[in-house]
């Protein structure tokens, strides 16, 4: 090789490790995050839906240019209201391309099934009863193409036992204990809360709906406390909680959303299987806060009381 070549060969070298380090150092990845999905999560905890919340949603799913819309209805016991309903509210709202589906468990498990979805850039799940949500789905090919969606980009969201079925524990409605109507969920104990397997779009946290509205607190702080390591997050009516592919938790919509965090309290536990804990951390949000999954640090636009 002429010593002119190689000269030019060296040059090019340092050229190419100079824009590698530059690149590097102006744009690093965020060790945090460089594993999180591309997608959001859209979590609304049931009730009425005001047009500004489901704007949000509808803006997510048309951010990389027309949207297609799948609603899957089935957690609905009425499907052929609840599916022309969603279709007819999200047509209003802008979407062109939108389509509904009620998919038995035999429908799911057909490879071919999964082909419904493609091109969709958002998912919404409706109400209803989140059991029969997971039965139809969960472990199928279906279900593995809705987490590769949200991996690569799609916004999922869902309303109710919609948004119930986003964590990997899922609250199922119903407690061990037998009661008189209108005395559920009265206890914070262990080994009570029904739970079972939900879709696992969120995998730090247990999701909870009509939270304020019907007093959940209880039932979830009874299954936070037996699972100190994840977040509970009690999503009231008429509100969402938007899960960012940074990792941050938006609050969104008219009321609130409570938030329980554990992971540094100490769990105590009596005889009897009551639970207690020292140390927790709770933070009751309103729209325009932001929780940070990693951290647990908030930060609001509100001014604090007495600063």
């Amino acid at each position: 090789m002429k010593k002119k070549q190689f000269k030019c060969l060296l040059i090019f070298f340092f050229l190419c490790l100079f824009i590698i380090i530059f690149f590097n150092r102006s744009f690093p990845l965020s060790p945090e995050n460089k594993n999180r999905p591309a997608g959001y999560l859209f979590m609304i905890g049931g009730g009425h839906r005001p047009r500004s919340l489901m704007e949000k949603f509808v803006s997510l799913a048309s951010r990389t240019g027309p949207p297609r819309l799948i609603i899957l209805t089935m957690a609905s016991s009425v499907p052929e209201e609840t599916g022309p309903a969603l279709v007819k509210e999200f047509k209003e709202l802008g979407i062109e391309k939108v389509d509904y589906y009620h998919l038995s468990r035999e429908e799911a498990l057909k490879p071919e099934t999964s082909s419904l979805l493609d091109g969709a850039t958002a998912i919404f799940f409706s109400g209803g009863d989140q059991s029969r949500l997971t039965a139809a789905i969960h472990d199928t090919p279906f279900h593995q193409k809705l987490l590769d969606l949200y991996s690569r980009g799609a916004v999922i969201g869902g309303t109710s036992a919609g948004a119930a079925v986003m964590s990997e524990i899922m609250i199922t409605g119903e407690e061990k204990r037998k009661v008189e109507e209108g005395q559920e969920w009265t206890t914070i104990e262990a080994e009570n809360i029904i739970t079972s397997r939900g879709l696992g779009f969120i995998k730090e946290a247990i999701v909870d709906q009509h939270f304020l509205r019907r007093k959940r607190q209880n039932r979830l702080l009874s299954l936070i406390l037996e699972n100190p390591g994840l977040i509970g997050l009690g999503i009231d009516e008429s509100t969402a909680v938007l899960v960012r592919p940074d990792g941050k938790l938006e609050i969104l919509g008219e009321s609130q959303v409570m938030i329980i965090d554990a992971r540094q309290a100490q769990v105590l536990k009596d005889e009897k299987g009551k639970l207690g804990g020292l140390n927790i951390k709770l933070h009751l949000l309103l729209a325009g806060s932001i929780f940070d999954l990693k951290s647990g640090q908030v930060t609001t636009t509100f001014k604090l009381k007495g600063k």
